[in-house]
């Protein structure tokens, strides 16, 4: 069985299939997914996929990039929607340079309060972190207390030995099956394989074989099986490794499938 802990099937991508893709996620082993919200809509959305189907669950966070919508009103929005029995995180937060340099202040004011919003509740958080590494590590070590997830890192592996000896998680998903991806071949190979959490990101980065396609949580053993390639795993036993990593990161013991 397989734990995808970041799909966006909100995604208008889904639109036309949705239901059918959901209902037929557990034939391919998949046992859990976390669907991450990226403003209020999106939080709102995830949490009603998360009471229709008894293994997805949500998280629920403003994104980076959805800047322009933060309002005064966000903040207890999501306080609001984290009191759903099914909300595990908070998240997709983070930062992202990538897009847009211009709005750094506001990016960081959102993803401060959302940090502080995920310690006064004690959830774990999931990170959006693009171009922006010195200033996520910077902002998240202001809170020694959290802990979560660095969704599809990208950083380098000095980083991620910070991240790991402070105790977080990171997220590995389709872009370490693409050719010449040195970096993440290097990252892996200073994660222990109880620190990896696999993820899809549904429906982008897909990946080889597929890259090109919609993604999906199905395509979670292609992403296994080239963590184990690094790790010296088969993709059996990285699909059960990294299932209880994230049980355990999010709370989700087996008497929650």
């Amino acid at each position: 069985m397989s734990f995808d802990t970041h799909a966006h099937y909100d995604s208008a991508s889904f639109d036309a299939d949705r239901q059918e893709i959901l209902q037929n996620l557990q034939d391919f082993g998949v046992s859990l997914v976390i669907n991450p919200g990226c403003d209020g809509k999106s939080s709102l959305f995830s949490l009603e996929l998360a009471d229709k189907y008894e293994y997805i669950y949500a998280a629920v966070g403003w994104h980076p990039e959805e800047w322009e919508s933060w309002t005064e009103e966000s903040l207890p929005t999501l306080r609001a929607l984290a009191g759903h029995k099914k909300c595990v995180a908070i998240g997709e937060i983070g930062l992202d340079y990538y897009w847009d340099r211009e709005h750094k202040a506001l990016q960081k004011e959102m993803f401060l309060a959302q940090l502080r919003l995920a310690a006064e509740l004690g959830k774990p958080v999931i990170v959006h972190d693009r171009e922006a590494h010195e200033d996520c590590l910077d902002l998240v070590s202001c809170f020694p207390q959290l802990r979560g997830v660095f969704h599809c890192f990208s950083g380098s592996a000095e980083m991620a030995k910070i991240l790991l000896r402070d105790g977080w998680y990171l997220g590995f998903d389709g872009p370490i099956t693409y050719r010449n991806n040195k970096k993440a071949a290097e990252v892996l190979a200073v994660t222990p394989v109880e620190r990896i959490l696999l993820e899809t990101d549904s429906p982008y980065l897909t990946p080889v074989p597929h890259r090109g396609k919609r993604n999906s949580s199905a395509f979670l053993p292609f992403i296994a099986e080239k963590v184990g390639e690094v790790k010296g795993l088969s993709a059996e036993e990285v699909l059960r490794i990294t299932e209880e990593n994230g049980r355990r990161l999010f709370g989700l013991s087996l008497e929650n499938t």
